[in-house]
């Protein structure tokens, strides 16, 4: 029988696969999880920059430099079996142990936004749990998303024998995605692609640990380190062009610092947009005749844009900054193009309302700049996001400085923040009783 190397052409074949595969993966000791876990690490070291170019040229979205590094950090930054934890209660009368153990077969739901950080860094976590994956790409990226997924099994099965771990259907349509989800052999869907895809796996009645929209929102008060400010922001918003998730977006900035701030930006190699003519030409090509957003330009460099809107400029940018109104469509939609909006505000408390609105109730991320303890605290409190970033850049809060564990699946809808093999994982009850005790 020709091997598949984890790609299959059914719904049902791709689902028995998997579940096949559990069977065979539940017998695996702990360690052995850690050894395979390794050496996946190791084994898809080299293809980083294979990688990132085929996602850019399958996308066409984002820079490749950029995905290199989300890849890498996917690689060496998620959390393995180390992850888990079992606790312990003794008493008199016996000892308790708080679990974890596999729900099983999981969906994984992907966008093409990062298509081959997010597969990597979901199947570190699901492994790692204890699971088996069943990957659901973008359609987007469907070839690159397939050609990790077959490299992955080849190491697992070259080093340790079991087949179909990771698996993944040869094409995939929502339809697919709805009858792979409501299969009874799968246990937990794990959503991180769009608001379709959420909605579907929300509705199914199964665990869900589920992504959303995002529309990450900073301040910038003027006790801020106006140029640490404008560095991080710059940073953050020009990454990949601007497509990950937790990327900045919105920047209210309290009124009396505006022009330092602008200033700061146009140091860092950012098109800074002021006039109603030019607004209204980039409104133009990003947003459609209804206001909605122009996906056609997700993930373009910041040049294409401008030179597509007729903006003539005598160099090269990397991010292009729009200073507008609170309720501009720029404001309150996910552009994820690199381009962020300034909205200034006359104080703190008006830039703290104002960035409350725009995050439009997602609770994904926002941050703020500032050296008052007290606005630190209560924007923190006020946002109430999976992530929030103070005084850095929104890179930092995925890990990308080198201080916390990483992940690409950010559930702000379900509240668990961001997901790593802890949260793929039952909780279990285990009670060992030494001591008989008398109810009576």
């Amino acid at each position: 029988m020709e091997t598949q190397w984890g790609i299959f052409s059914s719904v049902t074949q791709v689902v028995h696969a998997a579940k096949e595969a559990f069977h065979v993966y539940r017998r695996v000791s702990l360690r052995e999880r850690k050894q395979m876990i390794q050496a996946i690490r190791e084994g898809l070291r080299s293809y980083s920059h294979e990688f990132a170019t085929l996602a850019c040229q399958e996308t066409g979205m984002g820079k490749v430099e950029d995905k290199i590094i989300k890849i890498k950090l996917a690689l060496e930054e998620t959390p393995g079996p180390e992850d888990l934890q079992t606790n312990t209660t003794q008493g008199e009368g016996g000892i308790v142990f708080s679990e974890p153990y596999p729900y099983g077969v999981v969906c994984a739901i992907h966008p093409s936004t990062n298509p081959c950080e997010t597969l990597i860094n979901n199947t570190i976590s699901i492994l790692s749990a204890g699971n088996v994956a069943i990957h659901c790409p973008h359609p987007r990226a469907m070839e690159v998303s397939k050609y990790i997924t077959k490299i992955i099994n080849q190491i697992i099965v070259d080093k340790f024998g079991i087949y179909n771990l990771v698996t993944t259907v040869d094409s995939c349509s929502l339809s697919y995605i709805k009858e792979i989800m409501n299969h009874p052999d799968v246990e937990l869907i794990l959503s991180t692609g769009g608001s379709d895809a959420a909605r579907c796996a929300l509705s199914c009645g199964k665990k869900i640990i589920s992504a959303g929209p995002a529309n990450p929102t900073f301040i910038v008060d003027e006790t801020a380190d106006v140029e640490r400010a404008a560095y991080c922001i710059h940073k953050g918003a020009s990454f990949d062009h601007n497509i990950t998730c937790t990327s900045e977006k919105n920047i209210v900035v309290v009124q009396d610092i505006l022009p330092q701030f602008r200033a700061a930006l146009e140091h860092l190699n950012v098109y800074y947009v002021d006039s109603i003519s030019e607004m209204l030409q980039l409104s133009k090509i990003l947003l459609t005749e209804d206001l909605e957003v122009n996906r056609e330009y997700g993930g373009k460099s910041a040049d294409t844009i401008l030179k597509d809107a007729g903006i003539v400029t005598d160099r090269s940018y990397d991010l292009i900054a729009v200073e507008t109104v609170r309720i501009h469509p720029f404001v309150t939609k996910e552009l994820l193009a690199p381009l962020i909006t300034i909205v200034k505000a006359r104080d703190f408390d008006y830039a703290l309302q104002i960035g409350i609105e725009a995050e439009q109730g997602c609770h994904h991320t926002a941050g703020i700049h500032s050296s008052n303890s007290e606005r630190l605290r209560r924007a923190a409190k006020a946002f109430g996001t999976a992530i929030f970033v103070k005084n850095g850049c929104s890179l930092d809060g995925i890990g990308i400085c080198g201080v916390g564990s990483t992940s690409f699946t950010i559930a702000n809808i379900t509240g668990e923040g961001t997901v790593t093999a802890k949260d793929l994982v039952r909780k279990r009850r285990c009670v060992c009783v030494e001591t008989l005790s008398s109810y009576a």
